[in-house]
């Protein structure tokens, strides 16, 4: 079985192609700037006015990047479904300055540019360059989703959702969407959409990219050997921590990283393994919030990754840079092979 997985991050996209016939560790790896960076630069690279079309994504430097473009005093005017990378909420994209198209027959003299977190066909391109076949069983994609909800924040609403899923012990596999996504995870829905739109029939598995990370760090060579533990995606912006035993989460917290110290870090990491954090502690912090099912008997090691993980080394923890396959950039891309195969 020959698998595509796609992690989409802040900073980068991360990509791995593996054949199950073959070992992890000669898989093609491909690390690229994530999609919002490449099209934030476009932006300011064009000196016109924009209109955009396309699908739902990851926001990251877009908003300001058009706010500035305005500033110059260009117009800019998006379409329905991609406005809602700026806000769920039309009005308040509306509100910024940008104009909500009805008819694109209107807008012919503008720049165009296309929206979405994955281009399968410059995929595609890249890799038949280097004679690499771009056929694959199974497609598995990760985004990170704060879910929409029109009566609650997405900062809560994402936390909501964790909780939810979190009722009873779970293996971080279970974090994956095989087959329907709910509604409400807007960009999760704007990915099968893409992928669709491309010819491909088969519904790609998708994840949210922390969870993503959390299954694959499980699959560590460290990792492997421990009952007791905890797993920390320290990333750009999020920081997402799950207490592990016996396989199974038993509690998790969210954070911003740049609310995060070494001291403050280390606090939360051992109250999520004694089972004392409380989602209010996290929250009034102005993180997304914890939830705790079980104490864990200890912590044998903190497994860490993400781009931010040096945070860890100002903490007195027992802690260790996870490296699932050799490599400490695919750890969303081999839990999301992992959530596949599983």
């Amino acid at each position: 079985m020959r698998i595509l997985a796609i992690d989409v991050g802040t900073g980068t996209q991360d990509i791995m192609i593996y054949d199950t016939e073959k070992e992890l560790e000669n898989s093609i790896k491909i690390v690229l700037p994530s999609p919002h960076l490449y099209i934030s630069q476009q932006i300011r690279e064009i000196e016109n006015d924009i209109y955009f079309d396309g699908e739902i994504m990851g926001g990251g430097k877009i908003k300001r990047s058009i706010q500035e473009h305005m500033e110059k005093g260009y117009k800019v005017v998006m379409e329905p479904t991609c406005a809602k990378t700026i806000r769920d909420n039309l009005e308040q994209v509306k509100a910024i300055g940008i104009e909500i198209a009805d008819d694109s027959n209107e807008y012919k003299d503008y720049r165009k540019i296309t929206l979405g977190d994955i281009d399968i066909t410059k995929l595609a391109e890249f890799l038949l360059g280097y004679d690499l076949e771009f056929d694959f069983d199974r497609i598995a994609i990760a985004v990170q989703d704060h879910g929409y909800n029109e009566n609650m924040g997405d900062r809560d609403f994402r936390f909501e959702k964790i909780r939810e899923k979190v009722s009873q012990p779970i293996s971080p596999l279970e974090f994956g969407f095989k087959k329907d996504v709910p509604e409400y995870f807007t960009r999760m829905q704007a990915v099968r959409r893409q992928v669709k739109n491309e010819g491909i029939e088969e519904l790609p598995l998708v994840m949210d990219t922390k969870f993503a990370s959390i299954a694959g760090m499980c699959y560590d060579e460290v990792a492997m050997k421990l009952n007791s533990f905890i797993v920390i995606d320290i990333g750009n912006g999020h920081t997402t921590a799950a207490s592990i035993e016996d396989g199974k989460i038993q509690g998790v917290f969210e954070h911003h990283t740049s609310s995060l110290t070494g001291e403050s870090l280390e606090r939360y990491i051992k109250r999520l393994a004694s089972g004392e954090i409380t989602h209010e502690e996290v929250h009034e912090d102005f993180g997304h919030g914890a939830h705790v099912l079980n104490p864990i008997s200890k912590i044998e090691k903190v497994i860490v990754s993400g781009p931010k993980r040096e945070l860890i080394e100002k903490t007195n923890l027992d802690w260790h840079h996870a490296a699932p396959g050799g490599d400490v950039m695919m750890t969303g891309t081999i839990g999301l092979i992992k959530t596949v195969l599983g």
